[in-house]
């Protein structure tokens, strides 16, 4: 070779192939898109990622990659051809021609060590750049229209979201750029050693008849029956590796489950209930990664007879033609180095078959999280809108998901400063109802009218955000760095205690008891000065005193709030002037309370 203008010619090949591989790429995807259920799950998932404006930059950093993976193609190509000139010199004893190979070599090694390290910088900045964008993407449809409460009510909700956004994004974003790459390496890589080798093979004598170039059809046969065998031996891997991602993140949700209620759990002496749980799901796990080992064993050792028949094979065909003195070291050294990455090309769809199962359960599981969320927000939502501070039911029903009615017609004005408590049976649609008017509840008809934004909820069990406690007295606002108005609250509530720790972050839902959660719930209250509050049991966990005493305070401080209450302790009548009675059936009497 004459390597003063191989510069030059390399640069046309990959000028041409360039071009050549953008077209192919672009129609594979489009018709992936059009014609497989996992190409319209990648592209429902993130195509809009790589045709928006957000996605230029992407697509600019796709093309770089793309040039450097044909750029690790030729290089290697070169490097096979240095082969055969540095064998062939050793074998001539020429020395001077070695010690140019040696020049050679030091500009190859030069390019290829560059070229890894460029495109490990810009593979791993596309990498970033994309998952960020994903994780985003299905973030906010989750978030967006209360997906992530809503999906509860459907008759499949997707399991395990934490998993679907922490762990498949970066698996998703990570195996596709690699398969994706890996796949125009190897078609690539398959035409130009394709071409080596034919000008290295000779005829080859098969059951009497004498082959043209026989090594090539040879190995392209040999890898084909293997590549069937290997696809109908690893298919199961699929749903053995789908299997695998939910039934460990069915064991860690249970072990969450069990840390979070470690003190209900402790009451209740519950430690063999809850070991036998956890024992059935680990069990279930171990059972499928046997199968995921006994498939693999099956799997790994046909690819390695396979891959160790090939390392010889060429070495076999091209002796005969050695020793007669027809082809140099080189050229025999070149063979081997030729017929094999043409193997391992030929074979990375054989190989991948394990890493595209694993790939094919993730976006599986990433597809059906996104329809999940569709199907949530498909769900009717209640009619609710804005007039001022006024809060009122209009002709409101409220049913259970199978049809069945709670409340029937609801209509009611509920003012300022005449509080209303929603009393009946356990199970007669209380929270449900307060649900409905939060617009959580997706089965009701009606109208209902509160304020849009000047409103709060509070929940038996009160929500404290990772954090500050400060952060739990604000949320959902951002904290203000009021000390004075916060140690106020705080001292307001019977919290005096905590007023040194506003800044100190801990799991607080861990450290403060029930009791002390709701009372930090209506310190809350106290410092947002909302339109409207609904608490719904909110002082369930309090002595009637300190109950009492809270009400109070809020019917003073908050003159100007609406405020609906949801209880069964008769001593909130006191501070209730109206009451909202639900019979479970449809029905329902308001009147005044008595005190």
């Amino acid at each position: 070779m004459n390597w003063s203008n191989e510069l030059l010619a390399s640069s046309l090949w990959l000028a041409k192939t360039y071009i050549i591989t953008a077209i192919v790429m672009v129609g594979a995807v489009w018709f992936l898109a059009r014609s497989t259920r996992w190409g319209r799950q990648f592209w429902k998932l993130t195509g809009r990622y790589f045709v928006t404006r957000a996605g230029s930059g992407a697509l600019a950093s796709l093309a770089l990659l793309l040039l450097l993976t044909l750029a690790a193609v030729r290089i290697d190509v070169l490097f096979s051809t240095w082969y055969n000139g540095m064998y062939t010199a050793l074998q001539q004893l020429n020395e001077g021609v070695f010690w140019r190979e040696m020049v050679v070599f030091a500009v190859l090694a030069t390019a290829h060590i560059t070229r890894i390290l460029v495109d490990y910088y810009f593979s791993q900045r596309f990498s970033l750049q994309w998952r960020v964008w994903l994780n985003e993407r299905l973030l906010s449809h989750w978030l967006d229209h209360r997906a992530y409460y809503r999906t509860q009510y459907l008759a499949q909700a997707a399991d395990n979201p934490d998993q679907r956004l922490q762990q498949d994004i970066n698996s998703l974003v990570n195996t596709s750029l690699s398969l994706a790459m890996g796949t125009i390496n190897a078609i690539v890589s398959i035409i130009a050693y394709t071409f080596i080798l034919w000008g290295l093979s000779g005829a080859l004598q098969l059951f009497g008849v004498t082959v043209p170039r026989g090594m090539v059809f040879t190995i392209f046969a040999y890898v084909l029956i293997a590549t069937v065998f290997a696809f109908k031996i690893g298919r199961p891997l699929i749903r053995l590796s789908f299997l695998d991602e939910q039934l460990n993140a069915d064991y860690r949700y249970a072990l969450v489950r069990l840390r979070e209620y470690a003190e209900n759990v402790a009451f209740y002496c519950g430690e063999k209930v809850e070991g036998t749980l956890l024992r059935s799901r680990f069990a279930a796990i171990i059972a499928n990664a046997w199968r995921i080992v006994f498939r693999s064993l099956k799997f790994q050792g046909f690819n390695l007879i396979v891959s160790q028949t090939a390392m010889v094979f060429p070495f076999v065909i091209q002796a005969k033609r050695f020793f007669s003195r027809q082809i140099t070291l080189g050229d025999m050294v070149q063979t081997a180095q030729a017929f094999g990455t043409l193997h391992d090309n030929l074979s990375f769809f054989r190989n991948a078959y394990d890493t595209f199962a694993a790939y094919r359960a993730v976006l599986d599981r990433l597809s059906g999280f996104d329809d999940a969320i569709d199907n949530a927000n498909q769900l009717p939502e209640p009619a609710v809108r804005a007039e001022g501070a006024r809060v009122a039911l209009e002709n409101l029903t409220v049913r259970r998901p199978d049809g069945r009615p709670l409340v029937s017609g609801a209509t009611l004005d509920i003012r300022a400063g005449v509080p209303l408590l929603i009393r009946g049976r356990s199970g007669a649609g209380k929270t449900t109802l307060l649900r409905a008017l939060a617009g959580l509840w997706p089965y009701c008809d009606g109208h209902i009218v509160r304020p849009d934004n000047d409103v709060i909820f509070l929940s038996q069990k009160p929500y404290l955000p990772l954090g500050t406690l400060r952060a739990s007295l604000y949320y959902p606002a951002v904290p203000k760095q009021d000390d004075e108005a916060a140690r106020q609250a705080l001292r307001d509530v019977q919290l005096d205690y905590l007023a040194d720790r506003l800044d100190e972050a801990a799991d607080w839902s861990h450290i403060l008891s029930l009791g002390e959660q709701q009372r930090l719930a209506f310190g809350r209250l106290l410092m947002s000065r909302p339109g409207a509050a609904f608490l719904d049991e909110a002082t369930s966990a309090m002595d009637e005193e300190l109950e009492h005493s809270l009400y109070a305070m809020l019917r003073e401080r908050l003159p100007q709030s609406v405020l609906v209450s949801v209880g069964h302790r008769s001593t909130l009548l006191a501070h209730h002037p109206q009451e909202l009675r639900l019979d479970g059936q449809g029905g329902w009497t308001l009147s005044g309370a008595q005190a």
